[in-house]
């Protein structure tokens, strides 16, 4: 049977639970703040675009260290030249610690030149290992002049903090190799 409205009763009152549904959406206020699905789907994208980041932070942070080891051993063939200038009777610098040295102990020496910095001098800088070794060491009255001098830069970490070891010697010509160590060959372009 229908009613007043020509409805089946299952009709009249499925359209009576709609329109009071209706007025109960129009009269609430709108809740403030997020869902927790909301939240965790956001935490989700954030933590897939750091992940898709981290890979190309660690390449930017080896480019950054390959850069300062090259710079650092372009500073180290100057250090180099001036000290061989500096002291003629002693030729080549034959250690870091000969290119530094602390400005307040004294005036400058063939064993603490004060040419270079402490950091580059502490043998360590940017993720790279510094040394510098004697070549054509030779004795003339009595006093150790080196003729020659081998500069080697190597990562601490191979893969991490560099991916190339550099070299170069007293022809300033800058060398590398691509397997991280010092067995340099290939000439820096």
């Amino acid at each position: 049977m229908t009613g007043d409205s020509g409805l089946v009763p299952e009709a009249q009152n499925f359209m009576n639970h709609l329109v009071i549904s209706a007025r109960r959406r129009r009269t609430t206020t709108p809740s403030n703040g997020f869902t927790l699905m909301e939240l965790l789907i956001v935490i989700a994208i954030i933590l897939i675009l750091m992940l898709m980041a981290i890979p190309t932070i660690g390449s930017l942070r080896k480019s950054a260290n390959r850069t300062s080891a090259i710079n650092s051993v372009q500073t180290i063939n100057k250090g180099e030249v001036q000290y061989s200038n500096d002291y003629p009777a002693s030729g080549f610098a034959c250690s870091l610690s000969q290119l530094g040295g602390d400005p307040n102990a004294g005036g400058p020496t063939p064993a603490g030149a004060q040419i270079l910095n402490g950091d580059i001098t502490s043998g360590y800088k940017s993720g790279y290992i510094f040394t510098v070794t004697c070549r054509d060491k030779v004795t003339i009255n009595g006093v150790d002049r080196a003729n020659g001098y081998l500069i080697t830069a190597v990562p601490q970490t191979v893969g991490k903090t560099g991916d190339v070891g550099f070299c170069s010697d007293q022809t300033g010509v800058i060398k590398y190799d691509a397997a991280g160590g010092s067995n340099c060959t290939q000439p820096l372009q």
